[in-house]
Parts: C-alpha cells; sequence; structure tokens
C-alpha cells in the first residue's frame, strides 16, 4: 500500500527524528511512521532498496538501519528535507510508491 497523500491532516506529528517530523503512532520495529514533511517516507512501506538515493540530485537521502522490521532491515530518511528541488524523481521511481513529494507553498 502506497504513502497516504492526505497524511498530513490525517495524522499527527508525533516526534522528530533527526531533524525532521515523524507522523503516525511508532511502535518499534514493526511500525515506524512518516519520515519528513514535504519530502516524507513512509517506512512502513519503504523497501530499503535505495533506489531513491541513487536518483536525487541533491543528495538528500540516507539509508538508516531499521533492525527487525518486517519489510527491510534499512529505509531511505529524508536527512536533508530542507535541500529538496521537487524534481520528483524519487517519488516517480519508488517502487512501491512509499515517498511524497509536496511542493512548499
Amino acid at each position: 500500500m502506497p504513502i497516504d497523500s492526505d497524511f498530513q491532516t490525517k495524522r499527527q506529528a508525533t516526534g522528530e527524528h533527526r531533524g525532521h517530523k515523524v507522523w503516525g503512532s511508532i511502535e518499534p520495529p514493526a511500525k515506524l511512521g512518516i519520515h519528513g514533511t514535504n519530502t516524507a517516507v513512509d517506512w512502513d512501506v519503504c523497501l530499503g532498496d535505495g533506489i531513491c538515493v541513487d536518483v536525487c540530485p541533491v543528495s538528500l537521502y540516507e539509508m538508516v538501519d531499521t533492525p527487525d522490521h518486517p519489510l527491510s532491515s534499512r529505509k531511505a530518511d529524508p536527512a536533508r528535507e530542507k535541500d529538496c528541488i521537487h524534481c520528483l524523481a524519487c517519488e516517480m521511481q519508488c517502487p512501491v510508491a512509499a515517498i511524497k513529494i509536496t511542493p512548499i507553498a
């Protein structure tokens, strides 16, 4: 199931991780929430294949360890979310649609 494109209105920010918001309930290792706001990755959907890291022209993402998560032991983290240029390359290439780019108004 892809990232919920309305997560900002349907979920609450429940914490922070490395300078960006985390949305939704967190129950490690299986439930890790959505990381980021304008460049958001649903860690419960992310397969950790790293295609977003490969296609991002501004090196926005970093892979982080998520031990014992049922889908993958690594996730894409929008570590430099503020650097996003909204090219949508990562969103278009993600095989499971775990990424949502929302341009800042």
